[in-house]
């Protein structure tokens, strides 16, 4: 019989497609691997505003975080994001990652502003639930 203390808690995941980006195959497979591996997924849906975004996740009270931008706009809509959850005092409970076409340019100054993982195409499955284990919040 498992106890309270021998349960491996359920990770919370909101994956979520922000701007314009019509492409959700790739949020669709993550969220399938995330849900295969014991996550508890929620999955945004298409062409959601940075703050229906924050709305969600605060909602929803997830752990993580997974924005999938396809469209070159990572730089304008993930600091909205960011600031939302800090507005909500969620930043410092929440691992965000991003997935899509992120240059490597870009990746840094991502990271800097609260980013935890950016998983580009390619990236391998096991490495990111992996990596969703082993940083996600503790509650």
């Amino acid at each position: 019989m498992s106890t309270p203390e021998t349960e491996e808690r359920t990770i919370r995941c909101l994956v979520a497609k922000v701007g314009l980006d019509g492409h959700d195959r790739g949020a669709h497979v993550i969220a399938r691997a995330f849900r295969d591996a014991g996550f508890e997924v929620i999955y945004s849906g298409l062409h959601k505003s940075p703050d229906e975004i924050v709305q969600a996740a605060v909602q929803e009270d997830v752990d993580v975080l997974g924005i999938s931008i396809l469209s070159g706009a990572h730089n304008t809509l993930v600091p909205k994001i960011v600031d939302g959850l800090k507005e909500y005092d969620a930043f410092e409970d929440t691992l965000i990652l991003v997935g899509g076409i992120i240059p490597d340019e870009d990746r840094e100054g991502l990271k800097e502003m609260g980013v935890g993982g950016i998983f580009g195409p390619g990236a391998s499955m096991a490495e990111t639930i992996e990596f969703v284990r082993e940083n996600a919040p503790e509650r």
